[in-house]
C-alpha cells in the first residue's frame, strides 16, 4: 500500500467555500449579505455564476433571452419578468403556447388555470368561449397583417379598454417596453386549438414568423449573452435548438461563447441536452442546470440580478 501526505492531495472543497451564518445585527442582514453568504459549492455556486453572467450581459449590452413554460405565468411570476425587462435583463421573451394563453386570460379577466380532470369528465375542459374565439381571431388578423403570434396577441390586448390586469401581462408590458415576445405553438397541444375559430393557417403563419424572429434574435447572444429556459420541458428546448442552428448557419457559426441555464422543478432530458449541453459544448460557452420550484427560484434569481445590477 502507498499512502501520501494529505497536504499533497488536491481538495475539491476548502474552508473558504463554506457558507456564512446570518449577521448578528439586523441591519446587516441584507439581500446582498445573503448572496455573499452562500457556499461556493455546486448549485449555490452555479446560481451565483448565472446571476453574474446576466449582470455582465446587461452591462455589455448583450442579449438575455428568457424561454418560458406555462407554469411560470401560473405561479404568479410575471411581475418579476416585467421588472427584469425594465432593467434591461430580459431582451427577448419566448414561450410555448400555454404561457401565452395563461397570460392572455390574466390580462383580460384576472384569472386562469382550470380543473382539467373535472372538465374532462363532460368534455368542457378548455372550452372557454372568449379565450378560444378572441385569441384565434387575433392570429387570423396577425396573419393578414404580417405579425408574429406574440405581436398579434399583444396588439389585440393593447386595443382593449376593459382589461382586468394589463400591468400583470407579459404580452402587454413587453409590447409597451419594446421587448420582443415570440410565441411557439404546438398544434393540438393547446386548448385554443379545440375552438371552432381555430385556423391552422393562421396558427402556422404567425407561429412560424415568431420562430424566424427568435432565430434572428439569437446572434446577439454571441460572446457574453445569456439564455435561460424556465419551465419548458419540451417545446422551447426543441424550438431553441432549431433556432440556434438557423442563427449559426446564417452567421458563420455564431452565436458562440454564451451562458445557457435551465431552471425547472424537475430535471428533464431536453432542457439539459438541447439548452445546457449541446449549444455550449459546440460553441465554447458555459451551461448550468439548476433544480427548484419556479415560485422560489425565479424570485431569488430576479432579486439577485437586481442586486448585482445595483452595485
Amino acid at each position: 500500500m502507498r499512502t501520501l501526505p494529505v497536504s499533497t492531495r488536491p481538495n475539491k472543497v476548502v474552508a473558504e467555500q463554506f457558507a456564512s451564518p446570518p449577521p448578528a445585527e439586523a441591519g446587516d442582514r441584507t439581500f446582498a449579505a445573503f448572496l455573499d453568504s452562500l457556499p461556493h459549492v455546486l448549485q449555490a455556486d452555479a446560481f451565483v455564476q448565472v446571476v453574474d453572467a446576466v449582470a455582465a450581459a446587461v452591462r455589455a449590452r448583450k442579449a438575455v433571452v428568457w424561454m418560458l413554460g406555462g407554469h411560470v405565468v401560473k405561479t404568479g411570476l410575471a411581475p418579476l419578468l416585467i421588472d427584469l425587462m425594465r432593467r434591461g435583463a430580459a431582451t427577448h421573451l419566448a414561450s410555448n403556447g400555454s404561457a401565452g394563453i395563461h397570460d392572455y386570460e390574466m390580462a383580460r379577466w384576472g384569472g386562469t388555470s382550470e380543473d382539467v380532470e373535472a372538465g374532462l369528465a363532460d368534455g368542457s375542459f378548455g372550452m372557454a368561449e372568449e379565450t378560444g374565439r378572441d385569441m384565434n381571431e387575433a392570429f387570423v388578423r396577425g396573419m393578414r397583417e404580417g405579425w408574429g403570434m406574440g405581436e398579434a396577441l399583444a396588439r389585440d390586448l393593447n386595443e382593449r379598454n376593459d382589461l382586468a390586469y394589463p400591468e400583470l401581462s407579459l404580452l402587454m408590458q413587453s409590447f409597451r417596453l419594446g421587448v420582443p415576445y415570440t410565441l411557439h405553438p404546438a398544434v393540438g397541444a393547446e386548448i385554443i386549438h379545440q375552438h371552432p375559430a381555430a385556423s391552422g393557417a393562421a396558427i402556422g403563419d404567425t407561429g412560424h414568423r415568431d420562430f424566424r424572429r427568435l432565430a434572428a434574435a439569437l446572434p446577439a447572444l454571441d460572446e457574453g449573452g445569456v439564455v435561460i429556459n424556465l419551465g419548458s420541458a419540451v417545446v422551447m428546448p426543441e424550438v431553441f435548438l432549431k433556432a440556434l442552428t438557423v442563427a449559426r448557419n446564417l452567421n458563420g457559426g455564431r452565436p458562440r461563447g454564451f451562458v445557457a441555464a435551465d431552471f425547472d422543478m424537475q430535471r428533464h432530458y431536453r432542457p439539459r441536452v438541447n439548452v445546457v449541453e449541446r449549444p455550449t459544448r459546440s460553441g465554447g460557452g458555459r451551461g448550468f442546470h439548476i433544480t427548484g420550484h419556479h415560485e422560489l427560484m425565479l424570485p431569488l434569481l430576479a432579486w439577485a440580478i437586481a442586486e448585482r445590477l445595483g452595485e
